[in-house]
């Protein structure tokens, strides 16, 4: 993606707000934020935006009622609600209320972010690679098949959702961290051990030379291309 797509963030938890803005801008949006509904109405109204994420519940001026308006106003920007409601209803309304899509909470990271290139390419009719390559790895990502040179590789699905990540961070440093937010929902225990315990199911998988992902003690993992 391209720094010009911007992209708003409406969101009142300071946790969730900064983990959705940080992974958007190192995806390569250019983000913007706002804690309330009236901020963000009065954002929307000056800024072009290429897409909007919005929680349902906020304070001032609730997600409904702020997608509404913007609809009223006549502004089309694409908006994925987020909610801690995951009922048939409430999707029904947050759609019927002008939204493009509805993810519950917690999530992935990945999913959020997939969901968000959607509502861009369906706006702007633009084209997005279904496929990365990185060296000898192919990853098809509608089909969900990966190859290594001419074989087949079987990948669990957070397998998968780390391989595309680090994929699409070829050659760049990635932190536990980074991995955590991007692989995981955002409610995680920095000190756990399943970003190692997956990087080594992955490794074994992808590279078993141990030459291509590799470990950087104490900064993170690199694959290289």
């Amino acid at each position: 993606m391209l720094d010009a797509v911007r992209l708003l963030v409406v969101e009142d938890d300071a946790k969730i707000a900064s983990f959705v803005a940080n992974g958007l801008k190192q995806s390569g949006f250019a983000v913007d934020t706002a804690a309330d509904g009236d901020a963000a109405l009065e954002l929307a109204s000056t800024t072009p935006y290429d897409a909007a994420v919005v929680d349902v519940m906020l304070p001032r001026l609730d997600g409904l009622s702020l997608v509404q308006r913007l609809r009223s106003a006549g502004n089309a920007v694409p908006v994925l609600f987020l909610s801690a409601k995951a009922s048939v209803d409430d999707r029904v309304r947050g759609l019927q209320a002008g939204g493009d899509d509805y993810l519950t909470k917690p999530f992935a990271f990945s999913e959020l972010l997939a969901r968000v290139q959607a509502l861009i390419r369906r706006s702007t009719k633009a084209a997005e690679p279904s496929r990365i390559v990185a060296g000898d790895l192919t990853m098809d990502l509608l089909t969900r098949e990966v190859r290594r040179g001419a074989e087949s590789v079987e990948l669990q699905p957070r397998e998968f959702s780390l391989l595309e990540y680090l994929m699409r961070n070829a050659g760049r440093t990635v932190t536990k961290t980074m991995i955590l937010e991007h692989v995981w929902d955002y409610s995680f225990d920095p000190q756990t051990n399943v970003v190692d315990v997956l990087v080594h199911r992955l490794r074994g998988k992808i590279d078993p030379e141990r030459t291509r992902l590799q470990t950087l003690r104490g900064v993170g993992y690199v694959l290289r291309s």
